[in-house]
């Protein structure tokens, strides 16, 4: 497992949420020579992103329950110690929990925050391997 799942306040995750995963996957596989994996999860179709064999992020479909015209964006991924208690104090300082605490089977427990300006960035703790 790579410091950066393990080290708070590290980034250590890059996921791309897009309408049209097929062309984002061609595009990004072409113009950086990223090697691409499926990596089924329940119902959704998710695709790991490598550099050489080091998994750096992944691209999806954008997720039902999204908001409705949501564009395509990349999100980043902060490693935290504990995601909830990361949540509960970033509304203590004035941020806005956008997507509560919510675990990922078989890869950690997340949340999505933004901060007082309203720039978003999504806290992880990965399970333990």
């Amino acid at each position: 497992m790579s410091d950066a799942y393990t080290t708070h306040g590290a980034f250590s995750w890059n996921e791309l949420m897009t309408t049209d995963p097929a062309k984002a996957k061609a595009f990004y596989a072409a113009l950086l020579g990223w090697t691409l994996e499926e990596a089924p999860m329940g119902h959704t179709h998710y695709t790991l992103i490598k550099v050489g064999e080091t998994p750096v992020g992944g691209i999806m479909g954008i997720p039902p329950g999204a908001p409705e015209g949501m564009p395509p964006n990349w999100g980043a991924y902060v490693t935290v110690d504990d995601v909830d208690a990361a949540a509960k104090k970033a509304a203590e300082l004035g941020g806005h929990v956008c997507v509560p605490p919510t675990d990922i089977a078989g890869v950690g427990r997340f949340c999505v925050i933004s901060d007082p300006q309203g720039a978003v960035v999504s806290l992880i703790t990965y399970a333990k391997k």
